[in-house]
């Protein structure tokens, strides 16, 4: 499964969806508990066992889900649940070890699930770009499917039952993650930050709940799902969004209207040390690829500048995902210390953009 996932040209992170320039990919997650089962936290083992064998039954006969992989996450080794996380096909949450915990993902990663995590099911559609509407049409037919073959936890006053009161409702979650390196660069992104706040939608960083911003990414989804329907949510988010677009390009005109020599020192400065580094660690990695794509995005350097004629953002959105430490080692065939992930690191950097 691993070496089909790093040699996957079918999948979202390969894709170029609309507006990816500034949002990197769309998501939905819908939570869902089977009846009369207790939540994960409160189950025990032969429960949660039961929900396992129950979804185990049922994702074969789901049309979606059609040669999907289904893991037991309590067969795999902590590098290959890290792996998945950063493919962002499971949750920080999920990497905990808790009999019962498995995984079905389909071959181009767009849909996966959960099982035993917060909920007895987490299911995610994700997508290159902003495309959320794509992500509910295809996740909707899946729970809809699921839901004719067993009893979810429902109350027809408050929606779907779920083991965070915050996800009662429609137990949808919505987010974009978005690349917002100007509004970092001119000293905005607290108040845009803030404001998300106020009006009740989360921020978070690159992996969810609980990291940080890393390589300039945001996630932003709402914060509650009851007492609106899932049209209403998605619309909201989608509002939302485009004005934060909105922001990051005008902050983008100010940094080449005011700053344009200081900027471009800093995207050359930043393709330099990526082309000539024999060490670097992921976070300054991930800063520097996060610069070199506003450069692209702004045609301060060409495409033409980076190696091999491959499309230039195609190839940092890869190498995002490609540098990350667990994907280092999968590459190498073993385990590898923080020192020679770095080295290795810097060494797929310079034979990518024509070091």
């Amino acid at each position: 499964m691993f070496d089909n996932f790093i040699s996957n040209k079918d999948s979202w992170l390969s894709q170029k969806g609309p507006e990816s320039e500034i949002v990197f990919s769309s998501r939905i997650r819908l939570a869902r508990n089977i009846a009369d089962i207790p939540f994960p936290s409160r189950a025990n083992p032969g429960q949660r066992e039961k929900v396992f064998k129950a979804m185990q039954e049922v994702y074969p006969h789901i049309k979606r889900f059609k040669n999907s992989f289904f893991v037991n996450m309590g067969e795999l080794t902590d590098l290959d649940s890290q792996f998945l996380l950063e493919r962002h096909l499971i949750s920080q949450e999920h990497l905990t070890k808790q009999s019962g915990r498995g995984i079905i993902v389909s071959p181009d990663e767009e849909i996966s699930i959960m099982i035993n995590e917060e909920d007895h099911l987490r299911m995610q559609a994700i997508a290159s770009g902003f495309d959320l509407k794509k992500c509910w049409e295809v996740l909707d037919n899946i729970d809809n499917d699921i839901s004719r073959k067993m009893s979810f936890s429902f109350s027809p006053d408050i929606g779907y039952l779920t083991a965070c009161p915050t996800n009662v409702g429609t137990a949808l979650r919505a987010s974009c993650m978005l690349h917002l390196p100007a509004l970092i660069l001119t000293k905005r992104i607290n108040k845009i930050l803030e404001l998300l706040a106020r009006i009740s939608f989360t921020t978070r960083g690159l992996f969810g709940e609980g990291t940080q911003a890393l390589g300039d990414f945001f996630q932003i989804s709402n914060q509650v799902s009851l007492g609106l329907s899932e049209e209403e949510l998605i619309d909201n988010l989608i509002s939302v969004v485009n004005q934060v677009k909105s922001h990051e390009l005008d902050s983008r005109n100010t940094l080449v209207k005011k700053y344009k020599t200081n900027l471009e020192d800093n995207v050359w400065r930043a393709l330099g040390i990526l082309r000539n580094a024999r060490l670097i660690n992921s976070k300054e990695a991930f800063s520097h690829l996060s610069i070199l794509s506003l450069g692209l995005d702004l045609g301060i350097i060409k495409e033409i500048d980076l190696s091999k004629g491959k499309a230039g953002q195609k190839l940092i959105r890869n190498l995002f995902i490609m540098i990350q430490p667990a994907h280092l080692q999968k590459i190498e065939g073993r385990v590898l210390r923080e020192k020679e992930r770095d080295n290795i690191r810097a060494a797929i950097l310079r034979e990518s953009l024509g070091g």
